[in-house]
């Protein structure tokens, strides 16, 4: 069983380190998306197909610090967090919403995902209500 745990210690930090990587290069693309947004023409202004590439790459930064933030709390309490997992997929799924394309989608889509949004939500919710119940 020692040799398990450890295996998964290591794995935790290779995909820790990983992470990072993924995050720090994220930021630097979102950095040069922003940038270079800038100054081509007409110069200072983000047009709405940029704003939602910005948008969609600084939703990815932030599932990756989510991501990173569950591994860390893994190697630190040897526990997966529901309510982190939880908070992660309503990320992403707002990310997703963020980026869609409005002359593109299928209304079941909009359903589909509005529904998504209310479940991840109310598992959420009822995740912290359980635990305020038990600490108090």
């Amino acid at each position: 069983m020692k040799l398990l745990e450890q295996a998964e210690r290591i794995i935790a930090i290779a995909l820790l380190c990983l992470m990072t990587i993924v995050v720090i290069s994220a930021v630097i693309e979102v950095a040069y998306e922003i940038v270079t947004s800038l100054i081509d023409p007409p110069g200072f202004f983000l047009g709405v197909s940029e704003l939602f590439d910005v948008f969609g790459l600084f939703l990815m930064v932030l599932i990756g610090l989510e991501l990173m933030s569950s591994i860390h709390m893994y190697l630190e309490e040897h526990t997966i967090h529901a309510e982190m997992m939880i908070l992660v997929a309503l990320t992403a799924v707002t990310r997703k919403v963020v980026i869609l394309d409005s002359s593109k989608i299928e209304p079941l889509l909009i359903f589909a995902l509005g529904f998504l949004v209310i479940a991840l939500s109310a598992s959420y919710f009822l995740i912290k209500k359980k635990r305020v119940v038990q600490s108090g």
